[in-house]
């Protein structure tokens, strides 16, 4: 396990030979081009490989017909210290979730810290050591956003002011501490927006010891940024109470792994009916009492595209470019100035799916063959999805290429 510090980006990269390109973009899911130039950990160009000047490049990767997408986001999980977490005292888990394609994850609050202060100045100081500690040191060189405090009775404007001004800039799931009434939270919610604090709310049933129930007048009457795991943390709300949401909101609907499924295809068939597929973001709520799920976001876009009827390069957005406008992301889609946060796949050895988008239609996890952060190599063959039919290769890097030249 790779624990790196600071940034590290690539110089220049050229990944060629891909059979196919996912943009993460809603309104253009494919893009034509076989060929994506990186500089210092950007995208610098797509399109076919005879119209990009990849000669000085330092690093050459021959995708040898796979897919690229945008690296993998889960939109919520609960991290505590580095690659450990006490809710099923599991060390290298985000480093397993990497060999999911995940490349981008955002807590939904530290919530799982033994101890975890529940007073004003205690909740605070633990957001602000949350954020500093991910933001300086990444766990395989997965991009951690974290220091989520969970808000509680008694905090001020100025406890949001400061909290910002610390650089601390989402809450953690509202309902998994003290302040569960609707008055409050949206008292709370609006100081944060204020400030530029995003906020989620825990939906559903309780998850922890300490939260409750949450139901759809309360979440509506916040009106948080993010509707969290509108499927259940894992007990979801009754039908009518979800459509409404999806019906009377315009916020993000968070589906997640650790959820009801049948609640998920209800929120993605409204959403669908609506014309709102923008709003769907995808996370695993993982670490959780059913452990970490380290293909937890591949299985979720494989279920609603098998299941719920949706194009495979359609839910690969859920994953991707629909959480990164709605968080305001570097990474998350295929465009120039974007990081340069990759994930290449194929489809399965012997699956009935002749493609890879098929391959996932049909319910199939995909294989993945390497993970990319700002344009440096992260991970090659997924030690945990099935093995990829072909597998990108790295044909000229750095020094090496200049000796044999």
């Amino acid at each position: 396990m790779t624990v790196e510090k600071g940034k590290e980006t690539s110089a220049k990269t050229v990944i060629r030979g891909l059979g196919l390109i996912l943009s993460g973009d809603l309104r253009q899911p494919l893009l034509d081009g076989d060929t994506i130039l990186v500089d210092d950990g950007r995208i610098r160009a797509i399109g076919k490989e005879k119209d990009i000047d990849g000669e000085s490049a330092t690093t050459v990767i021959d995708a040898n017909g796979c897919a690229l997408a945008p690296g993998l986001v889960d939109s919520h999980v609960h991290p505590v210290i580095g690659d450990w977490t006490p809710r099923q005292n599991q060390i290298g888990w985000i480093d397993s979730c990497l060999h999911g394609g995940v490349t981008t994850m955002i807590s939904a609050g530290e919530v799982h810290t033994p101890g975890r202060p529940k007073d004003v100045v205690g909740l605070k100081a633990l957001a602000v050591v949350a954020q500093r500690t991910f933001a300086a040191l990444r766990p395989s060189g997965v991009k951690i956003l974290a220091g989520a405090p969970v808000i509680e009775h008694g905090m001020a404007e100025e406890d949001f002011r400061q909290l910002a001004e610390a650089g601390v800039n989402m809450l953690g799931e509202i309902g998994l501490g003290g302040v569960k009434d609707a008055s409050t939270a949206s008292q709370m919610v609006g100081w944060a927006r204020k400030y530029g604090i995003q906020s989620t709310i825990h939906t559903g049933g309780p998850s922890i010891p300490g939260s409750s129930l949450i139901d759809s007048d309360i979440v509506l009457a916040a009106d948080t940024d993010v509707i969290g795991h509108v499927n259940g943390g894992h007990t979801a709300l009754p039908d009518r109470q979800i459509i409404r949401l999806c019906e009377q909101s315009r916020r993000a609907l968070e589906i997640v792994h650790n959820g009801n499924e049948r609640a998920a295809l209800l929120t993605l068939r409204t959403a669908r009916e609506l014309n709102q597929l923008d709003r769907i973001i995808l996370g695993t709520d993982a670490p959780a009492g059913s452990g970490v799920q380290p293909l937890g976001i591949l299985r979720m876009i494989a279920m609603l595209s098998a299941v719920g009827g949706i194009p495979a390069e359609t839910a690969f957005c859920f994953a991707t470019g629909n959480t990164a406008k709605m968080r305001k992301l570097a990474g998350g889609l295929i465009e120039v100035g974007r990081s340069a946060d990759f994930v290449l796949l194929d489809r399965a050895q012997h699956s009935a799916g002749n493609s890879l988008l098929e391959s996932v239609q049909l319910g199939d996890l995909p294989g993945v063959a390497m993970t990319i952060i700002d344009g440096v190599v992260r991970s090659e063959r997924s030690r945990n999805t099935p093995p990829a039919t072909h597998l990108p290769t790295v044909t000229r890097r750095g020094r090496e290429a200049q000796a044999r030249g």
